[in-house]
């Protein structure tokens, strides 16, 4: 295992998009080509399927030093009603231009601190995004929520408007670990929420874990896990900490390399977590997340409906998907676009009717094949093709980096299928690397990825 760490310990993507977002090819993309591809997702299955919504609410009122998402830091609440009114704003520009009123059937608040905003700033927010939409007949409404600032007024005035689902970021109990990413929250903080969401009616409470942590150690994980076994949230994300100081700099240059765990350190972690996992009663479901298997996840996995985007993994898949509020992603199948990330541009841009994307890409024949087999790869662990007109002009160089990857153990390829191992599993990152075709023809210009172990 120590040499399989070692070769396969590379830069890579995590796949929540193909291409990834580096390969975005901007020269083919334009704000007039992404509206067309937007309206041709819609009318093709918003009745049949729905559509997705995720709304990124930024805000935190402290830096968590791991964090590798786009936030704002600020203790002014006073900036929560001026965002949301400009959210809805930016809603009500795709309204315009959808043929119909859209089905939501996916809608998840990600953030940032979701719990930043009051209650009764997210009631209004929401009963805004439905002033133009119905929800579909099977709907699911998912936030995350910060164990410190949840309270039960958050989590009763979003249930009553629908949600079943909510996350919460728990990383790890260790008080050494937790002064070093600047995340302070002590278990009873957790237990009281998880207790509070189960007595109120959430049918999924999911727990966050990451290891690979500055000063982590194998103890540590394992003394999470088993404070997490008193709980036994339906769903976990157990993965591991992206340590990109060049990328994310000011939180995550606050310690050294030295202080992070070594590669096959992270690996025994993992290892370890997962075989506690299991044994607790957990299900591994695709790339770092484990289920009950009375969640939905597990279910959605049994049936071939589990499916993974921008969000993250879900129990089912919708083909468009738009991304509101400043830095947010959006996925209309045939094309990505991302909104700009400064909250003032972004503010600017909505109040002068503009939609404020800044970059995207227009999925080609090829972007589309590729894609298919990386979604297998990470919602099933396999993936199967047919004839000669279901195969690219190189997809032999696919088929010899794959026999790589077979002699290693780590998949188990026919002339038609490839499935992942269970020890191929921890490297599936990889596994998916050998069907980009973007990554192949041109290596990043400078590190643009978190390393795969």
């Amino acid at each position: 295992m120590c040499t399989l760490i070692q070769k396969y310990n590379v830069p890579g993507p995590r796949y929540t998009s193909y291409p990834t977002v580096p390969y975005w090819n901007m020269d083919g993309f334009s704000g007039a080509k992404w509206k067309n591809t937007v309206r041709r997702s819609f009318i093709e299955t918003n009745r049949s399927e729905g559509i997705s919504l995720y709304i990124h609410l930024p805000f935190c009122e402290n830096l968590c030093t791991f964090c590798g998402c786009h936030k704002r830091i600020t203790k002014r609440h006073s900036v929560e009603l001026p965002y949301i009114d400009t959210v809805l704003k930016e809603w009500k520009l795709y309204i315009d231009f959808f043929s119909e009123k859209p089905i939501i059937k996916e809608l998840h608040l990600g953030g940032g601190t979701p719990t930043f905003f009051s209650p009764e700033h997210l009631k209004i927010l929401i009963e805004g995004i439905f002033r133009y939409a119905n929800r579909a007949e099977e709907y699911e409404f998912s936030f995350e929520g910060h164990p410190n600032n949840t309270s039960e007024a958050h989590l009763q005035t979003l249930y009553d408007l629908g949600f079943r689902r909510v996350s919460f970021g728990i990383q790890d109990y260790n008080e050494t670990v937790q002064k070093a990413i600047h995340r302070i929250q002590p278990f009873e903080n957790v237990k009281k929420v998880t207790d509070l969401a189960r007595k109120i009616g959430y049918s999924s409470v999911g727990h966050d874990i990451i290891f690979g942590l500055p000063h982590q150690t194998l103890k540590h994980v394992e003394e999470t896990i088993l404070k997490t076994k008193e709980l036994m949230p339906d769903r976990l994300a157990f993965y591991s900490y992206a340590h990109v100081p060049w990328l994310k700099g000011n939180g995550q240059r606050g310690y050294k390399d030295d202080d992070l765990p070594t590669a096959e350190e992270k690996r025994n972690q993992y290892e370890k977590g997962k075989k506690l996992l299991s044994k607790v009663g957990y299900h591994e479901i695709g790339m770092d997340h484990f289920a009950l298997p009375s969640d939905g996840l597990y279910q959605s996995m049994l049936t071939g409906g589990l499916h993974r985007n921008f969000m993250g993994y879900t129990a089912s898949k919708t083909q468009l998907m738009v991304g509101l509020g400043a830095s947010s992603i959006s996925d209309s199948w045939y094309s990505f676009s991302q909104n700009v990330k400064s909250i003032e541009e972004y503010r600017h841009l909505v109040d002068n009717d503009i939609i404020p994307i800044y970059r995207g890409h227009i999925l080609t024949d090829e972007d589309q094949f590729i894609r298919r087999h990386i979604l297998n790869l990470m919602c099933r662990f396999e993936t199967t093709w047919g004839g000669e007109n279901e195969k690219l002009p190189n997809f032999e160089k696919v088929l010899e980096r794959l026999m790589e990857l077979e002699l290693d153990g780590l998949v188990v390829c026919t002339p038609k299928k490839v499935c992942v191992t269970d020890a191929g599993r921890p490297f599936v990152r990889n596994i998916c690397m050998a069907f980009d075709a973007h990554l192949h023809r041109k290596t990043p210009e400078k590190r643009l990825f978190s390393l795969t172990i």
